[in-house]
Formats: C-alpha cells, sequence, structure tokens
C-alpha cells in the first residue's frame, strides 16, 4: 500500500493545480478529466478491443519470440562450438531496433497482426537466449556430475535436472521479455500499424483530446502491471518456491 502513496499524492497536487492555476494548454488535462475519458472508452468498448488487439499481438510474438529464444539458448549453452560460432552473428543482430525492421515486416506482412507479431517475437527472442545461456552456466556443476553418474541421456537432463535449476531465471527473462513485448506492439501500433492500443494514442492525439490520450496511456501501464502480476501469479502456481528463489545478479 505504501507504494500508492505517493501516485495518489501526484494525482490529487495534480487536481488541485488545475482548479486552482487552472490549466491553459491544450496538450494537458486534469486527472479528472482524464478518469471520465478513461470511463468513457471503458464502458463503450472500444478500449477494451483495442486492449485485445495489443495483447493478441504481444502474447503471439512472445510466444514465438520466447519459445525460439529458449530452444536456443538451450543449444548453445549445451554447446561450446556452437556458442563460440553464433557469437558473432548474435552479437550483431541483438542491438538492431525492432521498430528498424517495420519496413521489411511491412513489406512482408503488410498492415496487421503479421507486421505487430513479427517485431514482438525479434525483440523477445534475444533476452531469452541471452538468459536462457547464463541460466545454464550457472548451474550447479554437481548436478550435471550427477546426471552424467545416473546415466542420463541429453534429454532426460534437460527435462529432469537442467529446466529445474533454471526455472529462476527463465522466469526472468519471460516476466522481461513480456514487458518488452508489450513496448513494442504499442510502439509499432503508434508508428505504422493501425490496431491497437498504439493507434487510439494516435487518434486522441491528432483530434486534440489530451484526456483520452492519458487516459489511454495510463491503461497501457495498468495491462502492463496486470500482465507481469499474472506471470508472477503463474510462475508461483504452477512451480512453487523452486521459480521464486531470488536469482543473483
Amino acid at each position: 500500500m505504501r507504494g500508492l502513496l505517493l501516485p495518489i499524492a501526484v494525482v490529487v497536487a495534480a487536481e488541485i493545480a488545475a482548479r486552482t492555476i487552472g490549466i491553459k494548454l491544450d496538450n494537458l488535462a486534469a486527472p479528472s478529466a482524464i478518469l471520465v475519458a478513461g470511463f468513457d472508452i471503458l464502458l463503450d468498448g472500444s478500449l477494451l478491443y483495442s486492449t485485445a488487439q495489443t495483447l493478441w499481438a504481444a502474447l503471439a510474438g512472445l510466444a514465438i519470440g520466447g519459445g525460439l529464444g529458449l530452444m536456443l539458448g538451450i543449444l548453445i549453452g549445451l554447446s561450446a562450438p556452437l556458442a563460440r560460432l553464433l557469437q558473432v552473428t548474435i552479437e550483431a543482430l541483438r542491438p538492431i531496433p525492432s521498430i528498424a525492421l517495420l519496413p521489411i515486416a511491412l513489406l512482408i506482412f503488410g498492415f496487421g497482426f503479421g507486421l505487430e507479431i513479427s517485431l514482438v517475437a525479434f525483440s523477445t527472442f534475444w533476452p531469452v537466449v541471452i538468459i536462457t545461456q547464463a541460466a545454464i552456466a550457472g548451474i550447479e556443476p554437481m548436478l550435471m556430475e550427477v546426471s552424467r553418474a545416473l546415466g542420463l541421456g541429453t534429454l532426460s537432463r534437460i527435462v529432469k535436472i537442467m529446466i529445474p535449476a533454471m526455472l529462476p531465471r527463465i522466469f526472468v527473462a519471460f516476466r522481461l521479455a513480456a514487458g518488452i513485448a508489450l513496448i513494442v506492439a504499442v510502439t509499432a501500433e503508434i508508428v505504422n500499424n493501425p490496431i491497437g492500443l498504439g493507434t487510439d494514442l494516435n487518434n486522441a492525439q491528432q483530434v486534440m483530446r489530451p484526456a483520452t490520450m492519458f487516459a489511454v496511456l495510463i491503461w497501457v501501464g495498468i495491462v502492463g502491471w496486470a500482465l507481469n502480476a499474472a506471470l508472477l501469479f503463474a510462475q508461483r502456481r504452477l512451480f512453487g518456491r523452486a521459480a521464486t528463489l531470488e536469482v543473483p545478479p
């Protein structure tokens, strides 16, 4: 609850300033006006429809990019020669901003979900690869010795030894990637993809409705918070304390 004190204080101060000093700039809105605008777009269904579009693109891209990143991270974590072979390629491609690929994705997929999903998949692929590889490197060597002594094959070693040991960092990777997925999805919609919450932000700005614009922006933050909270809940329910241990830096 203490974490809410500062946001509440900022909102109250902004409302008092709006009522006493007055807001004369067209690009600002009082918190009360933002709240009313938010309820309007929530009740007419447009906000929920746009949220569903953005979340579909973000989660689909996360599933594709994160899944492929997890597989590649495991492969290069298990094979030092493969890691050396791919090191230059990974380090060359990883810094490329996903939005810089928008013209290429637009040529391939056109407007719509394909465009957005491809950009999200590209952006979420890299953090999962890097953190998965680091998670394998951080596995206690004694566990691997035990797996070899038990005569476990590579697949059994991955499933029974490595994945349980990697769970904390894997969840960190996917929570990080989920935040990136939402950011990239909304950014793609703002820049060039006429669907979702990003388009709502653009439309509100173009018709000079700052209250609606800020309402959508705050809603994006709430959606991001809820997505992270859902991942934390799933983490605790599915894997218990083994997946909630603090991960060392």
